[in-house]
């Protein structure tokens, strides 16, 4: 059976544009360069070749990644989301109660997670911990630099999807 990723609609677009670009402009630039450093005679001592063939090889691979993230993609649109509970394409607003801190992380799946940007997977250890919870509702988070507790203040959709 195929594991289904969660992924929003403004996910899916980003990884079909890189898609999309890899495919119409870096391979086709790529294969161009193959053939230009053919042309310089032999390929064992020829970095040129070899540096664009390794190009390929990335350029390949992350063509075949996309192609399988976004086949098992399960689109979700973030703007219909119900905000009684944290779920999937909410964006929650959390106090850590031994910093004081408030911090807001939307919850997305794992290929669109960056907590630059504020954005965490809901696999991760705090938005698997948060998942199903309302506003008010504690949590206990055990992460990589110790353990957190964390105060839910508030559950809103997303501003756009």
């Amino acid at each position: 059976m195929v594991q289904r990723i969660p992924m929003s609609k403004q996910g899916s677009i980003k990884l079909r544009e890189e898609l999309q670009h890899l495919k119409k402009r870096e391979r086709p630039t790529v294969i161009k360069a193959i053939e230009v450093a053919r042309e310089h005679g032999d390929l064992k001592e020829n970095a040129e070749y070899h540096a664009a063939k390794e190009r390929q090889g990335h350029i390949e691979g992350r063509i075949m990644e996309l192609q399988d993230k976004l086949g098992r993609a399960e689109i979700i649109d973030c703007s219909a989301v119900n905000c009684d509970r944290v779920v999937f394409g909410t964006v929650v607003t959390v106090l850590d109660l031994d910093t004081d801190e408030e911090s807001v992380y939307q919850m997305l799946g794992p290929e669109e997670a960056d907590v630059n940007t504020g954005s965490i997977s809901v696999l991760s250890p705090i938005g698997h911990a948060m998942i199903g919870k309302e506003v008010g509702d504690e949590v206990t988070v055990k992460v990589p630099s110790g353990v957190r507790h964390l105060e839910i203040i508030d559950i809103n959709a997303p501003e756009s999807d």
